[in-house]
Formats: C-alpha cells, structure tokens, sequence
C-alpha cells in the first residue's frame, strides 16, 4: 500500500508543478511580454516562476524541476552550460502551451 501512495504522492506533485508552471507562463504574458515560439532564458521567465509559487504557497522549483515540467507540457528546453548563465536552460514555448497558460492564469483568478 505504501507504494501506490507514493506513486499517488509523485503524481500529486507533477500536476502541482504543471499548475505552478501555467500559472506563471500566463502571469508572464500578462504583463504585456511576448512569450510564444520564441527562445527565452529561464532567468527572463524566474520572477513569473517567483510569483507562482508564493500563489499556491509552496517553494520556488528548482530549474532542474521547471525544465522537467516545461519539457512535459510540450516546450522546447534546451540545457545550456553553466558558465553561460545562472540559470542554464533556453526555452521556447509553443503558442498553444502558451494559450493554455493564458487560460489557466485567467482561470485561476476567476476563482479566487
């Protein structure tokens, strides 16, 4: 039983971490920045990831997790080396994934 909690646990966090992802994907764009289907540096995108995680009260993602997540939903992540950034990854985001955090964004403070 312990095992299908933690596999239940796992997949608790993966939606958890996709919603925290949309979040700021749309928070990003509200702000009147262009973020569809071009490559942006994950540092350009970490004050939206910033503001996600205090919305839902849990931890800032590592950029381990927000890459794995990004990668997930359907965006091009590219891992650069260390020495180039801080923060070493390049994303690009499709227009749907990029509509779909518009949505759920919207969605979000529909209900609040």
């Amino acid at each position: 039983m312990n095992e299908q909690q933690n596999l239940f646990e796992a997949a608790q966090d993966t939606v958890k971490n996709e919603e925290i992802i949309l979040f700021a994907l749309g928070d990003f764009q509200s702000r009147g920045k262009v973020l569809a289907m071009r490559e942006l540096a994950l540092d350009r995108l970490r004050g939206a990831f910033k503001r996600a995680s205090e919305k839902f009260g849990v931890d800032e993602l590592s950029d381990d997790q927000i890459a794995e997540t990004l990668g997930n939903l359907g965006a091009k992540v590219k891992k650069v080396p260390n020495f180039v950034a801080k923060h070493p990854y390049r994303v690009t985001i499709s227009e749907e994934l990029s509509n779909k955090g518009k949505e759920f964004f919207k969605d979000t403070l529909e209900n609040d």
